[in-house]
């Protein structure tokens, strides 16, 4: 194969190419619409730009994050013309941090974004629509999340810890001193963390922080190498002055200090407690949580005699509520030792009408023993990659009802065209508002035998 020339430039035969738009530029723009991901949405000498933090309707100068090929990603710099649905950014930090990318939108038009979105998969993906909507899930727009990954990093050119929240399109560090979503019982260890993680004599070893608030509340430190005896008695006395568990992970799993310590969240409808250790999935919010399990249990409509699968079971949040109402609940989760740990939930809790498996249900569903028997409904709520090599097979179940969890209306609705060929007829969808002041759509969705 004969070398390449290098050093000459050839004109491609569609005519000159468009020069590449560097980092950082700044350009004005009129904004058409929003994108599904809350984004807006402006066009400008044959690019596509998607702009963070305007609206549809406004005139914009946005600064460009990146570009690839005829598509610009940039944020908002400065509204010259605003939207009347615009309303002051509630947190200081706007525009900076890349957690809350649609509080300039007011709530409920928030909620008809996450609408809008949830509609146009079904319909341009399955071609369906379901034969009723629900209502919104939602709660408080604030103060609603029980759960935080906090980033720590050492810079040693500026020789500092910077600690808080990734930034919007970066890996850059920005620093929190308050998180208006945050629960309550964490503002306060929000805003002294900084500070006391600059105390410790090795700040280059430190990983993240994981901030929990449940049945109590806990501080998880990520740390890569042993911690010396003073460094520990400053985290210590921290989280006594905050009435927090201290929890450290360094090799192995995470470990709490004090070993008689449980930590774990409520479900309080049912009267049920479940054991939870950082790391573990577990939902961040837990009003929205709670309405969306008593949501899954009245659409499934469980009966005393049935036996109901629980795919994607986590730590038995479905699993528990529903074996109140079953003869029988066999539950699958992938990860063994979330397995162990639900199991643990539903002995402690005196369930024992349930059972629970290990199984990579991102593979087709096997002959497995447990599948044999059938059932007659179905709950799964898988990750965003979706469920789609479970829902080949659920027919075979014999299942006449299925719930749907999801956190990616895109994968939902490819699965649903699966379940659609196999005879199921969508009877409802609505959105579960888990995320308030973010564009994150998460769903549910009751399928039906024909």
């Amino acid at each position: 194969m004969a070398k390449p020339v290098r050093g000459l430039r050839f004109q491609p035969s569609g005519g000159s190419r468009a020069a590449q738009i560097p980092v950082g530029k700044k350009q004005r723009l009129t904004i058409e619409r929003l994108a599904n991901d809350g984004r807006g949405i402006a066009f400008l000498e044959g690019r596509t730009w998607f702009v963070a933090g305007a609206l549809a309707g406004e005139e914009v100068e946005a600064r460009v994050l990146g570009a690839h090929g005829k598509v610009v990603e940039a944020r908002t710099e400065r509204v010259f013309s605003a939207s009347d649905l615009r309303r002051p950014a509630p947190c200081a930090h706007a525009g900076r941090c890349g957690g809350c990318s649609v509080q300039h939108l007011p709530h409920d038009e928030q909620l008809a974004l996450k609408q809008r979105m949830l509609a146009e998969q079904l319909s341009r993906v399955a071609g369906v629509e379901p034969e009723a909507w629900a209502a919104p899930l939602s709660g408080p727009e604030f103060g609603y999340r029980r759960r935080a990954r906090v980033a720590v990093r050492w810079d040693a050119k500026a020789k500092k810890l910077e600690v808080g929240f990734r930034a919007a399109g970066s890996q850059d560090i920005v620093a929190i001193d308050e998180c208006p979503v945050l629960v309550q019982p964490l503002q306060p260890i929000m805003s002294r963390l900084p500070a006391m993680l600059q105390r410790l004599s090795k700040p280059q070893a430190l990983g993240h922080v994981e901030l929990f608030s449940g049945s109590a509340i806990a501080v998880l430190l990520r740390h890569m190498a042993p911690l010396s005896a003073a460094d520990l008695e400053i985290l210590q006395a921290f989280c006594a002055f905050h009435e927090a568990q201290l929890w450290l992970h360094g090799e192995g799993e995470p470990q709490p200090v004090d070993p008689d310590q449980t930590l774990g969240y409520r479900l309080e409808p049912w009267n049920l407690q479940l054991a939870y250790r950082p790391g573990d999935f577990v939902q961040v919010n837990a009003g929205v949580n709670e309405a969306m399990v008593a949501q899954a249990l009245e659409w499934l409509a469980p009966q005393a005699d049935e036996r109901v699968l629980d795919l994607f079971c986590g730590l038995g949040n479905f699993a528990l509520p529903l074996a109140q109402n079953v003869r029988e609940v066999v539950a699958v989760e992938g990860v063994a030792t979330m397995v162990a740990r639900a199991a643990e939930n539903a002995a402690s809790n005196n369930l024992h009408n349930t059972r629970f498996f290990q199984a990579d249900l991102s593979q087709p569903l096997s002959d497995a023993e447990w599948a044999r028997e059938g059932f007659s409904a179905v709950l799964l709520d898988p990750p965003r990659d979706g469920a789609f090599e479970v829902v080949r097979k659920l027919a075979s179940l014999s299942a006449k009802r299925l719930v749907y969890v999801s956190c990616n209306p895109a994968t939902l609705a490819r699965d649903t065209v699966e379940l659609v060929r196999q005879g199921y007829r969508l009877k409802r969808a609505g959105i579960l508002d888990m995320f308030p002041q973010t564009a994150h759509v998460e769903a549910m969705a009751l399928f039906e035998a024909s």
